[in-house]
């Protein structure tokens, strides 16, 4: 009797789903097993597939030495060797390429696929071993040695009871796995051979390619089934714990959670069979974790992590943190750090390159190299380079870093408010990151880059913390060598970062944070230096932004003076960029439309056609033709100014004081202070003391639409009150700057250098200092100081004797007033009354 099942007629690459082979088998196995064998045949090299006795296997053929083989077999009814390879990607195998254990067998049908590609059916027959390849062209033939099949005896009940057991393990595994249809378990019901019930579940499991050739090389039938119950145990208990994970899935889940809960199948599979694309990453991470140099505390935390990582499910929200983490640990430089450059004279050649001027920058920076070098290592300093904007504090600081030959780091700080900008978020919430120093050290891919904190006087504060008190361990050289980032969780070493933090104004920087850095004043240009600035660095610049050649567009020094003193009021030299940017742009439309330049060299009297009527003039000084116009100095955002503090006098009862030019409350008091002490000092400067009953006074400080405040027009008021009350002229060509006391003491008052610029630009010869603002002075180059004289004094006294001369105005206001007419007015009011 003879019995056929035809399970799954599907083609076979090796990757089955369900049964993709035809058993046929008859009662007698002896019949299919007693052949007689050439001892050379032809072989049949497959990739992933293991062929047993007794069993149809459809094989897709693509090599045209199988097609050859196929063909030939077919036609002749041979018996042919079908032997698995090693490795399924060679392409041309030779004996060393093929286990030498596998199955004789005939051709019984070769299909012209619709795909264009050709199957065979193959039935197996008798295992062989190959003991050697005598041909490989026009395909492989080889040596066969017959294996003998050593069956139990057929009442041998141990033997069949072990057949049972393999038979429900099998409809175990059929019924617990979506793999094969129900109909699959019928058919392993209905076969009563034992070999070929044991060939053909060997062929239709989906088992590992090394187990299949491990069991068809045993020649005891009784040892190939006791090793197929032990696969089988291990599938069934794997099919079962899938089974037992959907099971507990399926009691409270929803559309959200299908597809973790399909991933988490996927994982537990992996897991038992102990392999995935997840360890491989973390075996990764380990091996790329020995060659860090890292102390043992770091490297012991990241192992830990790293095995919190295996345990933690890739579909879990906490998986996507804990690997960010572990990539974040792995990407910071530990102990990389890059070569300084100590060669001084290079490195202050590079300075002077970039940079016109700031001596007192380039000066601390070719210190600490010198003291590197002496040293060898050392905590690097925290700079602070303030002043106004445009003088080039943020682009110094690439000039340090390539003096240094180190990376540049640049990172912002205006407007930022929150805390985890600096130290990062906690890994507790999803999506944490590292904070941006942190972020950047990554970047620059080096321990000790030059790290430029832009705007430090900017930063702000609100709920979610003060990031300024988060600085505080960052630029502190004693804590700064265990910075903690709060998702980091480690301490990094943070000491040969080169901080330097650049600040427009002070006042607005926390005291403890300002204390931790050497602060550097980088103060505004005079127009030599600005004229300097421009021929050296900025017209080259924009002439290549701009598409142009060096010797295009030329500008003379005196072109350039007038772009300065006409069209910018400022500090640095950004709007001058600006300037002569916008010069550039007129040129290159003029020649794009042209095709040629106009005006090669720009003149003074070219600009009006390229920038317009002249923006600014310059304040110049007024003479002292008027009593009590005095001419102070401010300091402003932009740099120095001059004004001026004027005073009038009107008759009128009460001696009342006004006060305008949009002052502030600090500028109102000074005011104030100045009148009481001119009242109290009156009789030393001749002064009638009824003029303050009959006169009302008013203090004014021209341009009122612009908010001014400070102490340091303290003594251009007192000046403007004595010069009005006494009609007195003030020295010509004088200004003063100073803060007084009610005692009359001159007090010091800062940004000294910026007024002094803004003196000389308005022509100031003399200028009045308190006498402790003489150190100030001494600091500031020679070059600046040209062409004036400079008074320091410690009391008001001092000031009126030097600023007051002796000359009265043209028509002074007559104080006098005439006693008879008083008491006449008086009797006059009695009648009337």
């Amino acid at each position: 009797m003879k019995k056929r099942f035809y399970l799954n007629d599907s083609e076979d690459r090796g990757d089955r789903n369900g049964f993709s082979v035809i058993a046929d088998f008859e009662g007698n196995e002896e019949q299919l097993m007693d052949i007689k064998l050439d001892d050379v045949l032809p072989v049949l090299p497959l990739r992933n597939m293991v062929l047993f006795p007794g069993v149809f296997l459809p094989v897709s053929l693509g090599r045209k030495s199988s097609l050859r083989l196929a063909r030939e077999a077919e036609k002749k009814n041979a018996y042919i060797a079908v032997i698995c390879q090693k490795v399924a990607e060679t392409e041309n195998p030779q004996f060393d390429d093929l286990h030498h254990i596998g199955t004789v067998a005939r051709i019984i049908r070769t299909l012209e696929m619709p795909d264009q590609t050709t199957t065979v059916i193959l039935q197996g027959s008798k295992r062989v071993e190959l003991t050697d390849i005598v041909e490989d062209t026009p395909y492989l033939k080889g040596h066969v040695t017959p294996l003998d099949e050593v069956l139990p005896e057929k009442n041998d009940r141990e033997f069949q009871a072990l057949v049972e057991a393999v038979k429900d393990l099998t409809v175990r595994y059929l019924k617990s796995s979506d793999m094969f249809p129900q109909e699959s378990t019928f058919a392993i019901r209905n076969i009563s051979n034992p070999m070929f019930l044991v060939d053909f579940i060997c062929t239709n499991l989906p088992l590992k390619k090394d187990e299949k050739i491990e069991l068809l090389q045993l020649n005891l039938l009784r040892e190939r089934t006791y090793r197929l119950l032990e696969i089988l145990n291990r599938e069934v208990q794997l099919a079962e714990i899938k089974e037992s994970i959907q099971m507990r899935a399926r009691e409270d889940i929803d559309q959200q959670q299908r597809e973790y809960f399909l991933q988490q199948q996927i994982k537990t599979i992996q897991d038992e069979l102990g392999g995935g694309a997840q360890e491989q990453e973390i075996e990764e991470m380990r091996a790329k974790a020995e060659t860090i140099r890292w102390s043992e505390e770091v490297k012991k935390t990241f192992l830990k992590e790293v095995d919190k990582l295996e345990r933690t499910h890739s579909q879990s929200p906490d998986y996507s943190v804990q690997l960010n983490y572990l990539q974040t640990m792995l990407s910071l430089p530990w102990g990389v750090y890059t070569a300084d450059n100590l060669n001084l004279k290079s490195a202050e050649k590079t300075l002077n390159k970039d940079h016109y001027g700031l001596e007192k920058v380039k000066e601390r920076i070719l210190e600490h190299l010198a003291v590197l070098k002496l040293k060898g290592d050392m905590k690097s300093p925290i700079i602070c380079l303030y002043g106004p904007p445009g003088v080039g504090k943020t682009s110094l600081g690439r000039s340090i870093a390539a003096a240094l030959k180190r990376k540049y780091i640049r990172m912002s700080l205006g407007g930022v408010h929150d805390e985890a900008e600096i130290r990062g978020h906690r890994r507790t919430y999803i999506g944490a990151m590292p904070g941006r120093i942190i972020k950047s050290l990554i970047k620059a891919g080096s321990s000790n880059p030059v790290f430029i904190l832009d705007e430090i006087d900017k930063v702000g504060a609100d709920r979610q913390g003060d990031p300024s008190s988060a600085l505080l361990e960052v630029l502190d050289p004693e804590q700064n060598t265990t910075f903690h980032d709060n998702f980091l969780e480690v301490d990094y070493d943070l000491s040969k970062v080169l901080f330097i933090a650049t600040a427009n104004n002070l006042n607005t920087i926390p005291g403890p944070l300002l204390d931790r850095m050497e602060l550097i004043e980088v103060s505004g240009y005079i127009t030599e230096e600005k004229i300097e600035i421009a021929r050296r660095h900025l017209i080259p610049k924009e002439l290549e932004a701009n598409g142009m050649k060096k010797n295009d567009i030329k500008f003379s020094k005196a072109t350039i003076e007038a772009i300065i003193e006409n069209y910018t009021r400022e500090s640095g030299v950004r709007e001058l960029e600006k300037k002569i940017s916008k010069i550039l742009r007129k040129s290159a439309r003029q020649y794009a439309t042209d095709g040629y330049f106009e005006k090669t060299e720009i003149k003074p009297e070219d600009l009006h056609d390229f920038l317009g009527a002249p923006e600014y003039t310059r304040d110049k000084y007024q003479g002292n033709e008027y009593a009590g116009v005095v001419t102070g100095l401010a300091w402003t955002a932009v740099g120095g100014e001059i004004l001026f503090v004027e005073t009038s006098l009107s008759r009128g009862k009460g001696g009342r004081l006004t006060l305008t030019g949009n002052l502030g409350d600090v500028m109102k008091e000074s005011a104030m202070l100045a009148l009481e002490y001119i009242k109290a000092h009156a009789s030393q400067l001749d002064i009638n003391e009824e003029i303050f009953d009959n006169w009302n006074i008013h203090i004014h400080v021209p341009e009122g639409a612009i908010p001014k405040d400070g102490p340091s027009a303290g003594i251009t008021m007192a000046t403007s009150l004595a010069s009005a009350l006494t009609q007195r002229k003030v020295k010509a060509n004088l200004a003063m700057t100073g803060e007084i006391t009610l005692r009359g003491r001159v007090l010091p008052v800062g940004g000294i250098k910026e007024k002094i610029l803004a003196a000389k630009r308005a022509g100031i010869k003399e200028i009045i200092l308190s006498e402790e603002n003489r150190k100030n002075i001494e600091e500031i180059q020679d070059i600046y100081l040209k062409g004036l004289t400079f008074h320091y004094v410690k009391d008001v006294n001092e000031v009126l004797d030097i600023a007051l001369t002796q000359e009265k105005v043209a028509n002074p206001i007559d104080f006098t007033i005439k006693k008879e007419k008083q008491d006449e007015k008086e009797d006059q009011s009695k009648k009337e009354a």
